[in-house]
C-alpha cells in the first residue's frame, strides 16, 4: 500500500488505526496492490513443510486481481497439492469462510465447508459516503446512487462478487437501524455466525454488537475493524455485517 510516498505492508508495519490517521492526513487518495505470485510461492514454501495440502480463499476476482495471482502461483509450484477458491467475497466475508475452514479436517472437507458458507454468506453495509469506493474503481452497481449520494445514505451489499445497491436512507441512524432488520428477514429466530465490521468507528460498532446479542440467536460474533486494505476503498465511517446460518 502506498500512502503519500512511502510504501506500508497491511498487518507488518502499518495497523488499522495508524492507516486511518495518515489517510485522513493524505492528500490523495492512498493506492494498494494485490499480492504477487512471487508472495504465494514463498508462503505456499513455508508451508509445504508442515502441510499435506493447502486451502487458499482469496478476495473476489472483480474487485482484485488476487485471484490471478494466487493461481499463476500454482502453476508453479509442485510440493504439495494447492486448492484455490474465490470467495466472491471480501473483508469479513471472505474472514467469515476462513475462519470455519481453520476447523476443516483435511483440504476436501475445508472446501466442501467454504462452499457451502459461500452460498449462505450475506454482506451488508452502509458507508458513509460513496467517494472511497467510486475514487478506488470499486463502486460496482452501486453506481445508480452517485447522482443523489449528497443527499442519502446507502446501504450495499455483495452480489455475485460485487458491490450492489440494495436501498438508500435519508440519515445514518436510519441506515444502520435498517442492517439488522436485513438481517432479521434474513434468518429469522436462526442460529446465526455474525461478523461486524467496521471503518474508525469503534462505538457505533460496539453499539450494533449489543443490539445483534441480545435481538438474535448469535453462536459465532466476532467484531472487527476494517483494514487498510478495504478501509482505503470502504472509507472510514462504513458499518457493516456479514452474516449466515445453516438453517435451511
Amino acid at each position: 500500500m502506498n500512502i503519500g510516498d512511502k510504501s506500508y505492508q497491511a498487518g507488518v508495519d502499518l495497523e488499522a488505526s495508524e492507516f486511518y490517521r495518515l489517510m485522513h492526513a493524505s492528500k490523495k487518495l492512498p493506492t494498494t496492490a494485490q499480492p504477487t505470485a512471487a508472495d504465494f510461492i514463498k508462503l505456499y514454501t513455508k508451508l509445504a513443510d508442515e502441510v499435506e495440502e493447502i486451502v487458499t480463499i482469496v478476495i473476489s476476482h472483480h474487485m482484485s486481481a488476487t485471484l490471478q495471482s494466487a493461481e499463476m502461483a500454482n502453476e508453479q509450484f509442485s510440493k504439495v497439492p494447492v486448492h484455490i477458491i474465490d470467495s466472491e467475497s471480501v473483508s469479513l466475508g471472505l474472514g467469515m469462510m476462513a475462519i470455519a475452514a481453520a476447523q476443516g479436517q483435511d483440504a476436501q472437507s475445508v472446501i466442501q465447508l467454504v462452499e457451502n458458507i459461500k452460498q449462505r454468506i450475506n454482506v451488508i453495509f452502509t458507508v458513509d459516503t460513496l467517494e472511497y469506493l467510486h475514487k478506488g474503481g470499486r463502486i460496482g452497481g452501486a453506481t445508480a446512487f452517485l447522482g443523489s449520494a449528497l443527499s442519502i445514505k446507502p446501504i450495499l451489499y455483495i452480489k455475485d462478487g460485487r458491490i450492489e445497491p440494495l436501498e438508500k436512507q435519508r440519515t445514518r441512524n436510519r441506515s444502520i437501524a435498517r442492517l439488522s432488520e436485513i438481517m432479521e428477514k434474513k434468518i429469522g429466530g436462526s442460529e446465526v455466525h455474525v461478523a461486524i465490521l467496521h471503518g474508525n468507528i469503534p462505538d457505533e460498532a460496539h453499539e450494533l454488537e449489543q443490539q445483534i446479542r441480545g435481538r438474535f440467536n448469535c453462536v459465532e460474533l466476532v467484531t472487527s475493524e476494517m483494514g487498510p486494505v478495504i478501509g482505503v476503498h470502504a472509507g472510514p465511517g462504513t458499518l457493516g455485517l456479514v452474516f449466515y446460518s445453516f438453517s435451511d
